[in-house]
């Protein structure tokens, strides 16, 4: 079981599943989002994860990628918590930094790395895409 949550604890959620592969996310938005030079998202079974208490807010935007994105948060304290695609209904990315136990994720690859900025460096030999991964 894997746990999570934002940072005033009004918003906690549960996966029971396996976690699937971190990844880095370097584009604008991510950056944004987390106020960070990136975003390390972790791909959860959507069918799976549940939210234990509170109700996040969503802001829906059309990403780099023309692709509609969905990106909740804490209401209070603005926490980034989880991503989803509409396109890929079955899963949502969950932000490695809400895990209770973050420190065991490790990323495999990242992403927009064409929008990476100088100052924030990952692993030299992770493979990485100039923009989405391939579908």
């Amino acid at each position: 079981m894997v746990t999570g949550g934002c940072l005033c604890g009004a918003v906690r959620y549960e996966y029971d599943g396996p976690v699937g592969p971190a990844t880095y996310c370097h584009c604008a938005d991510c950056r944004r989002v987390t106020g960070s030079a990136f975003n390390v998202g972790v791909r959860f079974e959507r069918a799976r994860f549940r939210l234990l208490q509170g109700v996040p807010k969503t802001f829906t935007k059309v990403g780099g990628s023309g692709r509609t994105i969905e990106r909740s948060f804490c209401p209070s304290c603005g926490s980034p918590l989880y991503t989803a695609a509409p396109q890929s209904p079955a899963f949502v990315w969950v932000k490695a930094g809400s895990l209770d136990a973050g420190a065991s994720i490790e990323p495999v690859d990242q992403i927009w790395t064409e929008s990476r900025v100088p100052w924030g460096t990952v692993t030299p030999d992770l493979p990485g895409h100039a923009r989405n991964r391939p579908a």
